[in-house]
């Protein structure tokens, strides 16, 4: 019950935090949350250091049973995921799926061997030798961006069209590819395993296609199901027991979830919505599910931004956050620009489109779970365990990726609108060739 407790008031200290922006800070709320519990994970450690009040013991004794790696990846992520799926445009998606593809799946890729290469180079560089399997390791966990973060961050920030569907998408679908990427690496540093191309087919197979299929039968039963009912009760009922049961099947079928929740959420929104719901039901789905998703955002962050409190830095912590933070940007120009050069050759795309998705490319709590769920004790440098070192480059990147790209982006963003306002007036009649 002490663990039920602590949750119900981190709950409510999430929720304050959110109230309390409104009147201080005016900031977007998860950056706010994250940025109020940061602080406060500092003003805990340093009274405790200080000898005023000792909250240390009872912070690493709880945090740690709260368990942020559970927590996000067999519980909130469906959640998070469903809800922000039931908003994206299926027709727009289909449009920029070439886009969204060669984003989540080669951006992905090659997200994970510049970060491998480049902290390969740099830790070597600085006498700290690690196998170019466990930089891979680190770049495979760190490259794909956060759909929780990202879409938490997006989602009123109104950017243009184009670019916000690209953001919105790749975020949504990379995920999935990106844990096979980790999932295929973290065999062969830790269990053994050889990256054949069958074994590598057969994960993917298993986890994107697998989640992918069973996303489409729960979507079209829960379809079915809501649209043979006028119970407007029931009908949000319904649609809460895709990220519950459906999440927790996905989970123990061995396949991917979080691709399951997106594809149901899609179908939900797009077509559901308007056969199934009336209009007095689709406002009460859109409340219901906005609430949701802004409540456990607000824990999420909460959690993130306390998560300081359990580790204790070093000087030398400092300077391996930075390099990741200046690694995975690099990364993430490669990344964007790479699939680019093919794509504009095929259209025009707007002047913004590269600097968004290279500065909109957030990682969160994601990449925090992924991290902590590097065994420790497997692999070391220079005595230091290699998960803890993972864990803190791992925190720094997501700090700097929330608190500095997630509030610095909204003035690109209406910079990006402010261009894009005369060139949608002016190119009206080539909308098939230019957004």
């Amino acid at each position: 019950m002490e663990v039920y407790y602590t949750f119900c008031f981190l709950a409510a200290v999430s929720v304050f935090l959110g109230f309390l922006n409104q009147y201080v800070l005016r900031a977007q709320t998860t950056i706010a949350i994250t940025a109020g519990a940061l602080a406060l994970s500092l003003i805990v450690t340093g009274l405790g250091k200080l000898g005023v009040v000792e909250l240390r013991t009872w912070a690493d004794q709880l945090l740690p049973l709260l368990n942020l790696e559970d927590i996000l990846l067999k519980g909130m992520l469906g959640f998070l995921l469903f809800a922000g799926s039931l908003h994206i445009d299926l027709l727009e998606l289909r449009n920029q799926k070439l886009e969204i593809g060669l984003l989540a799946i080669v951006g992905t890729l090659i997200s994970t061997f510049v970060v491998g290469a480049l902290l390969y180079w740099f830790l070597t560089l600085i006498n700290m030798p690690v196998a170019f399997v466990y930089c891979l390791l680190f770049g495979a966990l760190i490259s794909p961006t956060d759909p929780i973060a990202v879409l938490a961050i997006m989602k009123n920030l109104k950017a243009p069209e184009q670019v916000s569907i690209q953001v919105e998408g790749e975020s949504l679908f990379n995920d999935g590819f990106g844990i096979v990427v980790f999932a295929v690496i973290y065999a062969v540093a830790f269990e053994g395993g050889q990256p054949t191309v069958p074994a590598v087919a057969e994960l993917f197979a298993l986890e994107a296609v697998g989640g992918i299929l069973l996303g489409l039968i729960i979507g079209g039963l829960f379809h079915w199901l809501i649209c043979c009912t006028d119970d407007h009760s029931l009908e949000l009922l319904l649609t809460l027991v895709i990220p519950t049961a459906g999440f927790s099947l996905a989970n123990l079928l061995g396949v991917s979830g979080a691709l399951a929740m997106v594809v149901s959420g899609i179908i939900i929104g797009n077509f559901t919505r308007e056969r199934g719901f009336s209009r007095v039901s689709q406002h009460e789905l859109d409340n219901f599910w906005n609430i949701t998703e802004d409540f456990l955002n607000g824990l999420l962050f909460l959690l993130v931004g306390l998560f300081l409190i359990t580790i204790d830095l070093r000087p030398a912590d400092y300077l391996l956050m930075v390099a990741g933070i200046v690694i995975v940007l690099l990364a993430r120009v490669v990344a964007v620009g790479v699939p680019f050069l093919y794509l504009k050759r095929r259209r025009r795309y707007h002047p913004y489109t590269n600097r968004i998705l290279i500065w909109g490319g957030l990682r969160g709590g994601l990449a925090l779970a992924l991290a902590m769920s590097i065994p420790s004790g497997k692999a070391f440098v220079q005595e230091q365990d290699l998960r803890y070192l993972w864990v803190v480059m791992t925190y720094g990147v997501v700090l700097f990726s929330i608190v500095v790209q997630g509030s610095t982006i909204a003035p690109l963003i209406r910079r990006s609108r402010e261009f894009a306002e005369p060139e949608s007036t002016s190119a009206s009649d080539q909308r098939p060739t230019a957004k």
